[in-house]
């Protein structure tokens, strides 16, 4: 991929902040190695992406065992991605040619409920060397990039079953030096972080909050991160936004107050994003028409709660979809194809404009790639925006299908994962 003007400003931007997101490991160009991509923020620079995904055209589409929700990712040309095949938590690896490579299956598969969900709802990650992936069962493990099972453990087993009124979605991340999970639930919530090599606990740290009846139900995905120059992890969810330390979870930085009215059925479901040392943060209920948006601050260290809120909407939000962001700015596709491009300092909108009016609602987060943004509805319809110069409607695509994960590019490929099949399309 080649190295554009945006990177430039982004190393600016790594340099003055106090507090950034990184990627699982060392960028490779246009590896794709986690959920929302080489920087955690849903988007890429460089590259040829199409406009027109025509379904009975595509570049290759394959047919896979089951229905799965997870987004793949892609390392030198591999696309792994997490499903269910013959009742069991599967991983599988496609060429980029579709050519199925290999299909690893783990233990019983739990399909989960939700009609929008299914029990591979976890994006796989690697660090370049390893595959981890997780699924609803409990089911957490390390695989080679050949498909050998490395060690597999259960953290419904270990830990009990969620209670999640949806189902499980949260992804592993990866530290330095741990495969790190989150589960926050009614009951005993906490983050927990597992020995690369072995699976072996490294550290388990209770992370409870008192709030209202749902409130401490959380699918969002933690991020890695750079504070005051040394790795860390951030949190969402149960109402706080948490910074951590890698080497045993101790909390080092905290914000509070996302919910001062104490309104009831208030899960944190989107994913923060950050740009330079602002988290934009989606919180109420954007699909009940009680939005809630928060941008904090993120230097420093202790509790924030009083002094780190630089501004809040109440007019704005995603419940589902997580932002992306671009060239310094976020972008929020709302659950019902509402699109808002932010300010992340003030919260201010730059442009706003809205998708084709349908009963169906929006649960994948955008991909921004090419200068333009990529919105999948549930029902399978994708659009394509281009976002340069504003709001501009490029095309809109059917893909047949409910398409629930997150768009992936890839060298000028771009694959759409649906219910039963992994599309690809390619730029010309």
């Amino acid at each position: 991929m080649i190295l554009p003007r945006f990177l430039k400003r982004l190393h600016g931007l790594l340099v003055l902040s106090a507090l950034t997101v990184i990627s699982s490991s060392s960028i490779n160009g246009a590896d794709w190695m986690q959920w929302r991509g080489p920087h955690g923020n849903g988007s890429v620079e460089g590259g040829v992406y199409p406009v027109n995904l025509n379904a009975e055209q595509p570049l290759w589409k394959v047919a896979l065992p089951g229905k799965g929700c997870s987004t793949p990712i892609v390392l030198d040309g591999r696309i792994y991605l997490t499903v269910p095949a013959d009742g069991k938590d599967s991983v599988e690896a496609y060429g980029l040619d579709g050519k199925r490579l290999w299909q690893t299956s783990l233990g019983k598969e739990n399909p989960g409920r939700h009609r929008n969900g299914s029990g591979s709802n976890p994006s796989p990650i690697t660090d370049g060397k390893k595959l981890y992936v997780n699924y609803k069962s409990g089911a957490l493990a390390s695989l080679t990039l050949g498909g050998k099972v490395r060690w597999e453990i259960n953290l419904v087993e270990m830990y009990g079953p969620d209670t999640l009124y949806w189902d499980h979605g949260t992804s592993p991340v990866l530290t330095k030096d741990h495969v790190v999970m989150a589960r926050m639930h009614e009951g005993e919530s906490w983050l927990a972080a597992f020995e690369k090599d072995s699976g072996k606990l490294a550290w388990k740290v209770a992370r409870n909050y008192k709030t209202p009846r749902e409130g401490d139900h959380g699918y969002a995905t933690p991020q890695i991160i750079q504070h005051k120059g040394k790795e860390a992890l951030l949190v969402w969810g149960t109402q706080h936004l948490t910074v951590h330390d890698p080497n045993d979870g101790a909390i080092i930085w905290s914000c509070g107050d996302f919910n001062p009215d104490e309104k009831a059925l208030w899960p944190a479901v989107a994913t923060p994003v950050v740009v330079g040392d602002m988290a934009v943060v989606p919180f109420g209920r954007n699909d009940r028409k009680i939005p809630r948006i928060h941008g904090i601050r993120l230097d420093g260290s202790g509790d924030v709660t009083e002094t780190h809120r630089v501004w809040k909407r109440n007019d704005i939000s995603s419940f589902v979809p997580s932002p992306a962001a671009h060239d310094g700015k976020v972008y929020l596709l709302r659950d019902r194809g509402e699109i808002e491009c932010l300010d992340p300092k003030s919260g201010k909108t730059i442009w706003n404009a809205a998708l084709p009016k349908n009963k169906s609602n929006y649960y994948s987060s955008p991909l921004i790639a090419d200068g333009k943004l990529y919105a999948a509805r549930e029902d399978g319809v994708v659009f394509v925006v281009g976002i340069e110069n504003g709001y501009e409607l490029l095309s809109e695509n059917d893909m047949g299908e409910s398409v629930i994960a997150m768009p992936v590019p890839y060298k000028n490929h771009l694959l759409i994962r649906s219910a039963k099949y992994l599309f690809c399309f390619k730029g010309k």
